[in-house]
């Protein structure tokens, strides 16, 4: 992969996903966000109120779409249709990159509407890789892969989650969003070291990077995005940047909302920590 592909914009900053409650607020106050990023599913849409809040959004901000549906690893391969959609809002935000999850979540013409695991294994490698060039042929943009957050795992794996990811990434010629509690949530649910996952990233190939909160449910850390981001996630999320340099962040929040002016405060932690690598806060 071609080094300056995300260098570019190494110092974006720290970013906020758009959500509804906020938008008329954010349009009105033009608040000090960097950026924002999107669930690029919600604005796939021709007309209508999304695509006037996309618009003038994208005026006013960097917007990064980003995807819940391509479902990288599902054994019949990419929906066209979807496809097309993704180039059409490509065509309108003009983003510098666009990301999806490594997950499948449709089969048979039925969808999960979740971000299911895959086994880990050099032939679904294979699989995930070729959607993502496919992706990018057709898109014309370059891609960044997510990993998920997990509740179980296969038997058939024959490579840690860290090693698959890497390969996937390497195959398809792509970035990597790397979200850090994802990291942390299946490492406490699986009984692997996070820090040994993030040590394997390959640190040319983040792009960007996701912090979220997650709760403890039944047994399992769940990332369920609805509280603030935990201390230990914070922890692992400095010595990433300490490693990596200044990288794109996106602080999600997705359910219990607080105001804007809450999630700018979180933001700003994050924009502190990037600030100690060289990044610019605000």
């Amino acid at each position: 992969m071609s080094a300056n592909r995300f260098n570019a914009h190494a110092r974006l900053g720290v970013g906020l996903g758009l959500r509804a409650p906020h938008v008329a607020q954010v349009l009105a106050e033009r608040p000090a966000i960097d950026w924002f990023e999107v669930v690029a599913e919600n604005f796939m849409v021709d007309g209508g109120r999304p695509r006037d809040t996309l618009e003038r959004v994208t005026a006013c901000y960097p917007v990064i779409p980003h995807g819940v549906a391509l479902y990288l690893g599902a054994a019949q391969g990419l929906d066209r249709a979807h496809l097309a959609r993704w180039k059409a809002l490509v065509a309108r935000v003009r983003p510098p990159w666009i990301s999806d999850h490594l997950c499948w979540g449709s089969v048979d013409g039925g969808t999960s509407h979740d971000l299911l695991p895959l086994p880990y294994t050099p032939e679904v490698a294979r699989l995930c890789a070729a959607a993502i060039r496919e992706i990018q042929d057709t898109l014309e943009v370059p891609f960044a892969v997510e990993n998920v957050s997990s509740y179980a795992e296969f038997r058939g794996s024959t490579m840690p989650e860290w090693a698959f990811l890497a390969e996937v990434a390497e195959k398809a010629d792509c970035g990597i969003l790397l979200d850090v509690n994802n990291v942390y949530v299946s490492s406490v649910n699986h009984g692997f070291d996070p820090r040994a996952y993030l040590a394997a990233i390959p640190a040319e190939r983040v792009a960007q990077l996701h912090l979220a909160g997650h709760a403890a449910q039944h047994g399992f850390i769940i990332d369920t995005h609805d509280r603030p981001v935990a201390e230990p996630v914070w922890q692992l999320y400095a010595e990433t940047i300490a490693r990596l340099g200044p990288t794109p962040t996106l602080l999600e929040w997705d359910a219990e909302l607080p105001s804007l002016a809450a999630l700018a405060a979180e933001a700003a932690r994050a924009a502190a920590i990037l600030a100690t690598a060289g990044g610019d806060a605000r």
